[in-house]
């Protein structure tokens, strides 16, 4: 099959889209080989490369193409599925084409999440509309749906009235150098480059009200630990109402917003490239978000054997399984007494970490692949 991509994420996000598109891309190029994969990239990355003998990337041509990248995205980019007699194209990130149906042109979306849907308040007006308009258009006229997990497939068929039979759960992978544990040397390089403490909890996402980073400031508040939390992640209005309790609180040496750090600006930050050693180094990742539609921090954190404290509700049980600590994550007492069983219980400590690395293996990149690829079988 030749098989196409819409990689705008792929060449050019850092963050959990970004992650799923290449894991996924680079993990069926490899595991099946037979296919040719085109991944048509809006506009030339700085950060990023996708390479290999059936990987082909390719951008806007014409003037009028690389003049409004994003229309030639979204809708001219039929002609270029056309010339490279695309059998399957698979919209990554909630969107396909406009009228790709009309080309006879198999194709197939992942929906990562409805949150806009759920929390409507957290986004502008006119973003919830353009969202919307964009997600339902691409779920009523896929030939099939990826959910990334139970909750975001339960999630179409609530929101938008999609029958079940046209979804099919497929649990995404993180990336490949989470699976291997970093030397010592690698790890001691990290550290000094970030200048990291000997102990940390850490925080991984965007500085979001979603994410709940306030109520984790203030379980470490309530812990009175010497143990700073490492954040990993920038935001704006929420990240300045975080910055206003720490000022409050002295939290300024329990609180270290690592993006601030000099040394963030280095590709290893911007590429995450850095980030498995930093995983490694921690001694837990403090996720209680509000809601998620999978959780790709999680599955990091059981590839680095880091115990989790995590959110008892949406889909991260679903990547959690045995292995994590679940808290109410509008409850900071909860969060603390989950900080606090990691700093005192080192017997259960150790049994987290090796019930992560069983756990993540439900989440393999081979297992990843082969899920997306029965569902490219499936509708082709």
């Amino acid at each position: 099959m030749n098989i196409g991509f819409d990689a705008k994420r792929a060449f050019h996000n850092t963050t959990g889209l970004g992650h799923y598109s290449r894991s996924l891309i680079h993990s069926l190029s490899v595991d099946f080989p037979e296919n040719e994969y085109y991944l048509f990239n809006p506009k030339p990355s700085k950060n990023f490369k996708m390479e290999g003998n059936n990987l082909h990337e390719i951008l806007p041509t014409t003037f009028l193409n690389k003049l409004i990248p994003s229309a030639w995205r979204s809708n001219w980019v039929k002609n270029d599925l056309r010339k490279f007699k695309i059998d399957l194209y698979h919209g990554l990130s909630h969107e396909i084409p406009f009228n790709i149906q009309q080309t006879k042109i198999k194709s197939v979306v992942t929906i990562h999440d409805l949150i806009f849907e759920r929390y409507p308040s957290q986004y502008s007006k006119i973003d919830v509309q353009i969202y919307r308009k964009k997600f339902l258009y691409a779920c009523r006229n896929a030939n099939h749906i990826i959910a990334s997990s139970e909750q975001t497939k339960n999630d179409i068929v609530e929101f938008y009235k999609i029958e079940k039979e046209k979804i099919t759960t497929c649990y995404q992978s993180c990336n490949p150098r989470f699976e291997k544990t970093c030397s010592e040397t690698e790890k001691n390089t990290i550290k000094k480059k970030y200048d990291l403490p000997d102990q940390f909890f850490l925080s991984v996402g965007s500085i979001i009200e979603r994410k709940n980073l306030l109520n984790v400031c203030k379980a470490i508040q309530l812990l009175n630990t010497e143990i700073p939390l490492v954040v990993i992640g920038d935001g704006k209005e929420y990240k300045q109402e975080v910055k206003n309790y720490i000022q409050k609180n002295n939290l300024q040496k329990k609180i270290v917003f690592l993006a601030e750090n000099i040394e963030s600006n280095s590709l290893g930050y911007g590429t995450a490239a850095d980030f498995p050693a930093i995983y490694q180094l921690a001694i837990a990742l403090i996720y209680p978000s509000v809601f998620e539609g999978f959780g790709i921090p999680i599955l990091e954190a059981l590839w680095s054997k880091l115990p989790v404290i995590t959110s008892n509700i949406s889909s991260l049980p679903e990547v959690g399984g045995d292995a994590a600590i679940y808290v109410n994550p509008k409850n900071e007492l909860d969060i603390a007494a989950g900080l606090k069983k990691i700093v005192e219980d080192t017997t259960f400590v150790n049994q987290l970490k090796e019930k992560s690395w069983m756990q993540a293996q439900k989440f393999s990149s081979k297992n990843a692949a082969a899920a997306v690829m029965n569902v490219y079988k499936t509708v082709c």
